[in-house]
Order: C-alpha cells, then structure tokens, then sequence
C-alpha cells in the first residue's frame, strides 16, 4: 500500500542555519502518525515544510502521487490537506459560524456547508456558532481549528501540537474525534506532539526527532523503552 504522505530525505534552511537534516517519514493509510520530540528539535518546521509554509532545501514532499515541490498551501487544501497551525490561529473577531465557513474557498459550490460528524464531534460549536471566536475558551478555540481543517474535506489531517495548553477533558475529546476521524472515515493523521500518554493511546505509528533529525521509527508502543524517552526527555 503506499503512503498517503512521504517526505524523502528533506532538508531545510533558515538562512544559513539548517533546521532538518535528511528527514524521512511515511503516513500510511488510515493511521495516525505521530512526531515527538523536545522544543526545538525541527518537529514544527517539518509540519510548516508538509503545509508548504517553509520551503524545503532538498528532498521531496509527496502527497498521494503528486510531487508537491514548491506548491503554495491553498493547492496543498486543494489536493486534500487539511492543516491544523500551532496556537490555533482562528480568526478572533469573526464568529464560530464565519470562521468555519473561511474553509470554503477552495471547494465547489455544492461542497459549501459544515457536514453534520464535525457537529457531533464537537458539539461546543454548534450551541456558539453566533461567539466571536476570540470569546472561546483555548480549548474551544482548538476544537474550532480543527472543525475549520475538516470543512476543507481533507484526506490528511495535519496537527501541530493540538494539547499544548488545553485542559485535559477537552484533549480526551480530540483524542476520541481523531480516532473516530481514522476508525470510522478513513482519514489518515499526522500530529506533531509533545504530550506522551496522548501519542500511546491514538497513535499507530511514531516517529522521534531530535537535533533536526529521525532518530527513532516505529510503533507507538515504542515509547516506553528508555533509549527512545532519553530523547524525550528534558
């Protein structure tokens, strides 16, 4: 079966300083993938490389069978990325309705509604569609980020650190709707996080970085074998 999203061998630049040195991953089908890893090891600038927000200096980004070389972000949602930014990013003076509906730009005018599953994922968001978004609580916020990644349709769902800062009954609720997102439609995940008993419980597959680099691939039951946690650790 091939990978819905490979990175072959990326490198990646910030001027002359090298953030990710020969990065190689691969998201299989229907499994959610996980990056962990300390602050500051290239987890974030791999997911920016992934959303085409970062450029990378050599390697490849693959996508399906497409060759997403220099593709801007709006073609990466066209082709079925859906990106979830690090600090949520939604819109803070429109509401939870407006914001949703910002995910409509690049899909037919048939496709332009909210499909019912994000609703009963998070049923916060329908009792607040008429909030201004910059009301919601940081766990709502994320909820809403996500709901406005599913309007796209996307086929991989691309998260950067979706618990930093939420409480923990809202992270079990995005725990249960990315498992239900891979279990019941198919959609394959990739999430960069720091919060280990998050990865164990929903992630199929890990990957661990450090100093820019893969230093460890392999089943999330790998994390409790003290050679991966020494790079985890802080």
């Amino acid at each position: 079966m091939s990978a819905a999203l490979s990175l072959d061998t990326i490198d990646l630049h910030y001027g002359a300083a090298q953030a990710l040195k020969g990065v190689s991953i691969e998201c299989r089908p229907g499994r959610i993938t996980a990056i962990l890893g300390r602050n500051g090891v290239g987890k974030s600038s791999t997911i920016r490389a992934i959303a085409g927000i970062n450029h990378i200096s050599s390697g490849a980004v693959i996508f399906g069978s497409d060759l997403l070389k220099k593709a801007p972000p709006y073609k990466r949602a066209r082709l079925g990325l859906g990106y979830v930014p690090q600090g949520r990013e939604i819109f803070p003076l429109l509401t939870v309705r407006e914001n949703l509906e910002t995910g409509f730009a690049g899909l037919a005018r048939a496709d332009r509604n909210v499909p019912d599953y994000i609703f009963e994922l998070f049923p916060v968001l329908k009792a607040m569609l008429n909030r201004r978004g910059g009301d919601l609580s940081g766990g709502q916020q994320q909820q809403l980020a996500i709901a406005r990644a599913l309007v796209t349709r996307p086929t991989l769902l691309v998260l950067d650190e979706p618990t930093e800062g939420i409480q923990p009954s809202i992270i079990k609720d995005i725990g249960r709707a990315l498992q239900f997102l891979r279990d019941e439609k198919g959609m394959t995940i990739l999430l960069v996080e720091q919060f280990l008993d998050f990865c164990r419980e929903i992630a199929d597959d890990i990957y661990v970085m450090d100093r820019g680099e893969i230093m460890h691939s392999g089943s999330a039951q790998d994390l409790d074998r003290p050679e991966i946690r020494q790079h985890l650790m802080v």
